[in-house]
């Protein structure tokens, strides 16, 4: 009896995933014929679509996934990818979704740390943006329009091409897609002269629920508000933006130095956390990365070592300067000091070799140790750490062995514009941004535990040094311990856990903004913007 039980049970899962199968293909199948239908006979469709059937269907997926926690057999895979070629694209694909009962996942770029851009737990599909990538730059007026799609490294370098004394605030990875970078607030190493990207956004093409192309004036001051730092996927489907460059000198200076707790690290660290942030001149920004490394004194023959690495706008004896007089611990030579010009100093910052042409910022293909499995915590402080608290941090960190900190100093620019301006608020008041950063290589759900539990383990040993009541994170460095809104609630109240991590205050604005211009909650993920609860 206990056999037949088994073999019976065995037989109905197997039926189960037969009619799931043939559900999906009559879904899939369906979602086609409409997108088809819905699509401009001068823009077709057809060859934008790519099926489970079709020989590309898992390049085109796996091309643009970064966090292989989120790419193996079992992973939930899409019915199908749209990969728009214009915006009717878009608009039939919003349509679409709507009527067939479907979600739809928007990719930009892939550097999306919990995968919520490519995988559902219900049956969805992917809206890929890489094809619409048209930078349009404008010197004269010191402007320029961004498709959605285009990479941080393509916007560098048409703007180098342009002008050698333009730039703009954004991300240090060159492969990072616009569409996402922005809508969550984007921060690089400028953002202490000059803010986030999201701070320089002056206009934006958005196509809303009803699949209606709108612009600043047309979306009206509230939305466009809302999709600077607020996650534009909540509101609609972001396809372009038009940005505010700003103005660098044509020599830069950049540096990495690295010492280890037998170097004197913790004194320099100490130094750094006093005049990092708001003592330093605005156009210095000194990035901090600790991590654990060989050594010869510590636990398991390993130590601390922290590196410092510096982008300044201007040239190196000024910088010189600087450094002797505000952080001397370091001891910053002239052999130490790199002139460039700004759009060079993006490379340096990416770790490629001093030297290497420019023209490698338009490769869409990310070095190494940006594909892996990963996962990303984030933090802020708001008080210096003491001596003794970071000795115990280091010693922590030794002892996980897993996780590396980086500290992004705040202060200049960033604690000038008020923290209600746009949906970013982590402003006025924080010495600093932490991320936590653990890579992997092997795959399994064993190991991808055994590292998750690592990294929230020191999270947790974080707790008396960070940001309170609440806990303060980043958007941009999405993290689903901080609260999932599941399929079967995407609820006002599941939203607030994590929404007012990311948004403090701004989140109820978001919450009103979200009700009025998609009250029925199409545009959703495990984390976006909830609606009002309805009573």
């Amino acid at each position: 009896m206990r056999i037949l039980s088994i073999n019976f049970a065995l037989l109905s899962t197997f039926l189960f995933a037969i009619s799931l199968a043939n559900s999906d293909g009559s879904n899939i199948q369906t979602l086609v014929q409409c997108l088809i239908s819905h699509s401009q006979p001068s823009h077709p469709i057809s060859t934008a679509i790519y099926t489970r059937n079709n020989s590309s269907y898992l390049s085109v997926l796996d091309s643009y996934i970064r966090n292989l926690r989120f790419n193996t057999s079992t992973t939930p895979k899409p019915l199908l990818i749209v990969t728009a070629l214009h915006e009717s694209h878009i608009k039939a694909s919003i349509i679409c979704a709507q009527m067939q009962g479907i979600e739809m996942k928007i990719r930009s770029g892939g550097h999306d740390y919990e995968g919520l851009s490519y995988v559902a737990h219900v049956p969805f599909f992917v809206l890929d943006m890489f094809n619409l990538q048209s930078i349009d730059i404008n010197i004269e007026e010191e402007t320029a329009w961004v498709q959605a799609g285009a990479t941080l490294g393509e916007l560098y370098y048409r703007i180098s091409q342009k002008s050698k004394t333009h730039g703009f605030p954004a991300g240090v990875c060159p492969t990072v897609g616009v569409g996402g970078h922005f809508t969550g607030g984007g921060y690089g190493n400028m953002m202490r002269k000059y803010g986030l990207s999201a701070d320089n956004i002056i206009d934006a093409q958005l196509i809303d629920v009803d699949g209606r192309l709108l612009n600043r004036t047309t979306m009206e001051e509230d939305l466009f508000w809302a999709i600077r730092g607020g996650g534009a996927a909540s509101f609609g489907v972001i396809l372009a933006y038009k940005i505010k460059l700003v103005r660098v000198p044509k020599i830069v200076t950049v540096f990495k130095i690295s010492r280890t707790i037998e170097q004197n690290a913790l004194d320099i660290v100490l130094q750094w956390q006093d005049v990092a942030p708001y003592k330093l001149d605005h156009d210095l920004f000194i990035r901090l990365t600790m991590s654990v490394v060989n050594g010869s004194t510590t636990i398991e023959n390993k130590t601390i070592q922290a590196t410092f690495r510096a982008l300044f706008l201007g040239d190196s004896q000024r910088l010189l300067s600087i450094m002797n007089e505000s952080l001397p611990k370091l001891g910053v030579q002239q052999s130490d000091c790199h002139e460039m010009s700004w759009v060079e100093s993006v490379l340096f910052y990416t770790d490629f070799p001093i030297g290497t042409p420019v023209d490698a910022l338009l490769s869409r293909t990310p070095q190494s140790s940006y594909i892996t499995h990963l996962k990303r915590k984030s933090d802020y402080v708001k008080e210096p750490i003491p001596r003794e608290g970071l000795e115990g941090i280091w010693k922590k960190m030794i002892e996980i062995d897993a996780t590396a900190l980086t500290f992004n100093p705040y202060g200049g620019r960033m604690a000038e514009i008020p923290e209600h301006e746009i949906p970013f608020p982590h402003r006025a008041g924080n010495l600093y941004k932490i991320q936590y950063a653990t890579n992997w290589n092997q795959g399994g759900d064993e190991v991808a535990n055994h590292y998750l539990d690592l990294t929230r383990e020191l999270h947790a040993y974080m707790t008396p040094f960070v940001s309170k009541f609440p806990r303060e994170a980043f958007l941009n460095y999405r993290d689903i311990d901080l609260g999932i809104n599941h399929q079967d609630k995407r609820s006002y109240f599941e939203g607030m856990r994590y929404g007012i991590k990311y948004f403090k205050d701004n989140f109820y604005r978001l919450v009103q903004i979200k009700t009025k211009v998609d009250p029925h909650n199409f545009f959703r993920n495990e984390q976006s913007i909830p609606t009002l609860p309805k009573f």
